[in-house]
């Protein structure tokens, strides 16, 4: 447990080294800008980042209860709090907490510049279905990823065993009428372009709504279910307990 005056110069002395921080205390918020609120007396975690972002988190939950971007910020001691105030000018933000209790302060430089990385894309899928072609059909012979049109980008582009032209169209979630409508557009360009009379459309997607099955049908295309490859996962959705 710090004292206020402790936690004041914590506090002052790690906006002034860019730290990052998280402090676990008892607070009263208020705040002006986005709407006018209070927070009433409880136990809460404040994490204020690197670049001057301010969280307030419950005990409960990932969604902070309130946040400022960019702010300008300050501590000091007043009578029986102590008290951290974050401003944005330019957005006409303000945030005022009341703290009688700190119960915990951490802060330190975090070094972290790298991106999150994101499996079972589209561009996923296309590659795995390029090594098992068989997932498409069995008779599918892909020939290239990503083929540009003026349209865009062919998820994947190849032929059957007639030397039909086949374009790909790959959808992670549940396809719908604008995943066929976008397929349409491709197959057209594809003949505009190669003159040709035929080429065969195939919306590949974990499941299809109703609706754009129908509307796939009546322009002649087809549609495989399609998981997208899933690197990271650690379970199963089905499975009840660990082994």
């Amino acid at each position: 447990m710090l004292d206020h005056s402790e936690f004041k110069i914590k506090f002052l002395d790690a906006i002034i080294k860019g730290h990052s921080m998280a402090v676990g205390c008892h607070c009263f918020v208020s705040y002006s800008g986005r709407a006018e609120s209070e927070l009433p007396w409880g136990d809460r975690i404040i994490i204020i980042k690197s670049d001057r972002t301010l969280l307030v988190h419950q005990n409960k939950g990932s969604t902070p209860v309130n946040y400022m971007k960019e702010a300008v910020l300050d501590a000091y001691v007043e009578g029986d709090y102590a008290v951290v105030t974050a401003e944005n000018i330019s957005q006409k933000e303000f945030m005022r907490i009341e703290l009688t209790q700190v119960y915990f302060f951490e802060s330190r430089q975090l070094i972290d510049e790298q991106k999150i990385r994101i499996v079972g894309t589209e561009r996923d899928m296309a590659e795995m279905i390029m090594q098992n072609p068989s997932l498409i059909s069995l008779d599918f012979k892909p020939l290239s990823m990503e083929e540009h049109t003026k349209f865009g980008f062919i998820d994947l582009f190849g032929h059957d065993k007639n030397g039909t032209l086949i374009v790909v169209e790959c959808k992670r979630y549940s396809a719908d009428l604008s995943a066929v409508t976008q397929l349409r557009r491709y197959v057209e360009k594809i003949k505009d372009m190669k003159g040709l009379s035929s080429v065969k459309g195939v919306l590949a997607a974990p499941k299809i709504s109703t609706n754009a099955q129908s509307m796939l049908e009546k322009w002649g295309f087809s549609f495989v279910s399609v998981n997208p490859p899933k690197y990271l996962e650690k379970f199963d959705r089905f499975q009840k307990k660990l082994i």
